[in-house]
């Protein structure tokens, strides 16, 4: 059985959950549901990142130590997942033995590997990123052009890790592995910055006690970048001295990295530059998305227009929120978040084409069929449209593109509303025409459930139980299971409460 390791970013513990991060969690979650369906062994990551100087300031200001800070918070973004039927297999804690562990062996292998030397650090520095900007690199004002923050200046003793070694062998790395940034031109960025010229950077603080030793000076913290990105690695086992655990990483690694593409830099660059120089593969691959706006801009603390993705589910429901986020906006472009938009996509996607279908479907076998379900007829006319729908939702998430998937699933749904318009079985006396119909009709329902569950997941559960299927849907494979011509017939179909009542 192939393996699949999915990691989201790991998000920084000073605010609660906003819709920023369940946009990229909730798309993580969608391709992690995909590869399970293709009947490969999928672990998929997510977690918090809890050392830094942005956690000590929150932390001073809140009266409250480190640890019981960060205790606060990352159990909100455990729990926010659950709320939103993330199926994640692993939530990894950056405050964690196993990942101070990790961190310590991949320090200590650049440190020996000669990539990593004590100097002294003069810049400007922005707290919100942790990350060093020369002058060119900052808006008028000495603002950070991302947070719109003025930097500070910092001077002080640092060890840096030599990246302007790594310029021509991430070059040729990348070279040998064509296509693994996607969105392609998110990959020519990441190419530009290298060929741009590399910067050595500081891996470790004086000035901050709020982090994970050096292993051979312990005056110094290991900064951002060495600490947050191990994560990837700390949670599958690297740095344990148990037998199985090592194991466990050597059979998980390289993995699939989903990145926001404001840190292309860090993942793309920095990243695999740290696992060369510590003699470990870099990642299969990487999937940059762009962001979810408000109205035109990133959502933020100090800007104000962060959105709560749990009060929005009260409104809408986990399916109907999970399903705008993952069909609205191509995944690698930015998209800009409106409650109209969030209504619109429910009420025509959800209410009107697959709720409504589900009601058609359930009302007219319960009328004209004693409530039994017929078995599709192989040469159905919705045959073609059915094969079309596996054909571009396989494609859509084979690329990371989950919109695209949708719609090619959303495209038989569409198909079969208007056959039963074509076809009128409510006005047709029960007998042979209506259960060609009605079974061809569930059929394509039947297809639809496994297509769609990436995305919506209680939902096509419970149209799946409603058609008299049996068992959990997630052990459907594809593309099997999701081929013309698999309803047995015969089962008991219930029509239930509408699926989305309109909003």
């Amino acid at each position: 059985m192939s393996r699949y390791l999915l990691t989201t970013p790991i998000y920084y513990v000073t605010a609660k959950p906003h819709l920023g991060h369940a946009y990229t969690t909730i798309i993580g979650d969608a391709l992690a549901r995909w590869h399970r369906l293709l009947g490969e062994d999928v672990h998929f990551l997510t977690g918090t990142d809890e050392h830094g100087q942005k956690v000590q300031d929150y932390a001073d200001a809140a009266g409250k130590s480190p640890q019981e800070f960060v205790d606060e918070i990352a159990p909100l973004y455990a729990e926010a997942w659950k709320k939103l039927n993330i199926s994640n297999d692993d939530f990894i804690r950056t405050t964690e033995q196993r990942h101070k562990i990790g961190v310590a062996e991949l320090l200590q292998r650049c440190y020996d590997a000669g990539d990593i030397e004590l100097d002294v650090y003069k810049g400007k520095y922005c707290v919100a990123c942790e990350e060093y900007y020369t002058d060119d690199e900052l808006d008028p004002g000495d603002l950070c052009k991302i947070h719109k923050l003025k930097v500070e200046y910092y001077e002080e003793e640092n060890y840096f890790f030599r990246l302007s070694r790594f310029q021509q062998r991430l070059l040729d790395w990348y070279d040998a592995h064509p296509g693994s940034i996607q969105p392609e031109f998110r990959g020519n960025e990441a190419l530009g910055l290298i060929r741009g010229g590399l910067r050595d950077f500081s891996v470790s603080r004086t000035s901050l006690k709020w982090g994970i030793p050096l292993p051979w000076d312990s005056k110094h913290v290991a900064y951002v970048w060495f600490d947050a990105l191990a994560n990837y690695i700390t949670a599958i086992g690297f740095g344990s001295d148990d037998p199985a655990q090592r194991a466990r990483f050597d059979d998980w690694w390289p993995g699939t990295h989903l990145i926001g593409k404001d840190i292309i830099r860090h993942h793309c660059v920095y990243w695999p530059a740290m696992l060369l120089s510590a003699g470990i593969e870099p990642p299969t691959s990487w999937a940059v998305g762009g962001w979810l706006l408000v109205g035109g801009e990133k959502m933020s603390k100090t800007s104000g227009n962060v959105v709560n993705p749990l009060d929005l589910i009260d409104d809408i429901g986990v399916d109907g929120f999970r399903y705008y986020v993952l069909a609205e906006t191509a995944f690698g472009q930015d998209g800009d978040f409106t409650y109209e938009g969030l209504i619109g996509r429910y009420n025509s996607d959800l209410a009107n084409n697959l709720g409504n279908l589900l009601s058609r479907v359930a009302t007219v076998v319960g009328k004209k069929c004693d409530g039994l379900g017929p078995a599709p007829r192989a040469d159905s006319p919705l045959a073609e449209a059915a094969g079309a729908a596996l054909a571009g939702a396989t494609e859509g998430w084979a690329a990371l593109q989950p919109s695209k998937a949708l719609d090619a699933t959303w495209g038989l749904i569409r198909a079969t509303n208007a056959y039963l318009e074509q076809n009128e079985p409510w006005k047709t006396e029960p007998g042979p025409a209506v259960d060609a119909v009605m079974g061809d009709a569930l059929e394509a329902l039947r297809i639809v459930c496994i297509l769609a569950s990436p995305a919506v997941p209680d939902t096509c559960q419970t149209i799946w139980e409603r058609l008299g299927l049996t068992g959990p849907i997630t052990e459907q494979r594809v593309p099997t299971d999701a081929t013309w011509g698999r309803y047995p017939g015969g089962l008991t179909v219930t029509k239930g409460d509408p699926l989305f009542p309109r909003r």
